[in-house]
C-alpha cells in the first residue's frame, strides 16, 4: 500500500511538472503583432517592453506609413492584432466595418519644420522667414510620401494653408516648381509616382527623413513635433493657423484637401487612432495590450515621449473588453 501511494504521488508530481511546462510553452509561443505609424515607434516600443514584463509574451512591432500599415491588412492579407495610425480617419475609411468595428482616438500632434545645427541658414531661420529659407537655391528639404504616410499629405496641407496665411505663392514656389504635385485654390493633387527635383526628398515615412537630416543630406524636413523632440532636433514651430495641431483652427484646416489615389483627404487637427482587428490571432491579448496602452502607465510613456495624449474617444461601439478603460 505504501509503495502504491509513492507511485501515485510520483505520477501526480510528474503530471504537474508536465502541465506547468505545457502552459509555459504555450505562453512563450503567444505573439502579439502590431502594425503602427512610424511616428509611434518610440512610445509603442516602450509600452511593449513594460507589457512584456507583465505578460511574458513576444511582441512584434512593424513600423510604416499609416496607409501602408493598413494596406498590409486589406491588400496583402497579412495578419496583425493591432493597427495604430497617425490619422484616425484612415481607420474609419479603410478598416471599418469590414476589418474592425471600432477605432479609438487617443493622441494628438502637430507639424513642425525640423533641422540640425549643420543645416544651411540654421542661424537665420525663424517662424517668420522659414519659407524664404526653403526657397533658397542651395537648400534641400523633404517630407514623406503622401501616398503612404499621413505626415506627407499633412506637409502638403501645411504648405497650402501657408499660401493663405502669408498671402504668398509658397506652395507653387516650393512644391509645384520642384515636383509633379499640382494644386488649385484649395486642393492638392498628389500623383502615385511623385517626381521631384534635387531640392526635395520624398521617403515612405517621416522617420526615414530623420536619418537624411542627421547625415546632412537634407537641411530641413517636415515632421511631427514628437519625432523632432525624440531625436533632439531643432525645429520651427509653425503658426497654429497652419500646423494642424489646434482644435480651435479646425475650420481653417478644413478649407484645404489633398487628393491621394482619387480620394480627397480634408485637412483637420492631427489625431491618432488605434484598433484591434476582427480576425486578430491573439484577440484577448490584444485587448489587454490596448487597455494597458490607454491606461495610466501607457499614457505616461506617451507623454514622456512628447505625444500629447487625450481622453480616449471611440468611433463605433466600445468593445466589451475595453469598457473599464472608458469608465
Amino acid at each position: 500500500m505504501k509503495f502504491t501511494k509513492i507511485i501515485a504521488l510520483s505520477l501526480l508530481a510528474l503530471l504537474a511538472i508536465t502541465l506547468v511546462a505545457f502552459v509555459s510553452q504555450n505562453k512563450s509561443q503567444e505573439k502579439l503583432v502590431i502594425f503602427h505609424a512610424g511616428s509611434l515607434s518610440v512610445p509603442i516600443a516602450e509600452v511593449s517592453v513594460d507589457f512584456k514584463k507583465i505578460h511574458g509574451v513576444e511582441i512584434q512591432n512593424e513600423a510604416s506609413g499609416s496607409v501602408e500599415a493598413i494596406r498590409k491588412v486589406i491588400e496583402l492579407g497579412k495578419k496583425a492584432d493591432i493597427v495604430a495610425v497617425a490619422d484616425y480617419t484612415l481607420c474609419e475609411k479603410m478598416l471599418m466595418p469590414k476589418y474592425t468595428d471600432f477605432c479609438i482616438l487617443f493622441a494628438r500632434n502637430e507639424i513642425v519644420l525640423a533641422y540640425s545645427e549643420s543645416s544651411k541658414y540654421s542661424g537665420e531661420i525663424n517662424a517668420s522667414n522659414w519659407f524664404e529659407i526653403l526657397q533658397k537655391k542651395d537648400v534641400k528639404f523633404g517630407f514623406s510620401d503622401p501616398n503612404a504616410d499621413p505626415c506627407g499629405y499633412r506637409a502638403l496641407m501645411v504648405l497650402k494653408l501657408a499660401d493663405v496665411y502669408y498671402g504668398k505663392g509658397i506652395f507653387k514656389e516650393l512644391i509645384e516648381t520642384n515636383s509633379n504635385i499640382r494644386s488649385n485654390e484649395s486642393t492638392v493633387f498628389a500623383p502615385e509616382g511623385i517626381q521631384t527635383s534635387e531640392k526635395i526628398a520624398v521617403r515612405p515615412k517621416e522617420v526615414d527623413l530623420t536619418a537624411l537630416l542627421e547625415s546632412k543630406a537634407l537641411d530641413y524636413i517636415f515632421t511631427y513635433k514628437s519625432v523632432a523632440r525624440q531625436h533632439g532636433l531643432s525645429f520651427i514651430e509653425l503658426p497654429e493657423e497652419i500646423n494642424l495641431g489646434s482644435n480651435e483652427k479646425a475650420d481653417r484646416y478644413s478649407k484645404v484637401s489633398v487628393i491621394v489615389k482619387n480620394e480627397a483627404i480634408k485637412g483637420e487637427p492631427i489625431v491618432y487612432g488605434v484598433t484591434v482587428l476582427n480576425d486578430a490571432p491573439n484577440k484577448k491579448l490584444a485587448f489587454e495590450f490596448l487597455a494597458f496602452m490607454l491606461g495610466e502607465s501607457g499614457r505616461e510613456i506617451f507623454e514622456r515621449n512628447y505625444h500629447e495624449t487625450m481622453t480616449p474617444e471611440v468611433l463605433g461601439s466600445i468593445p466589451e473588453e475595453l469598457r473599464g478603460v472608458f469608465g
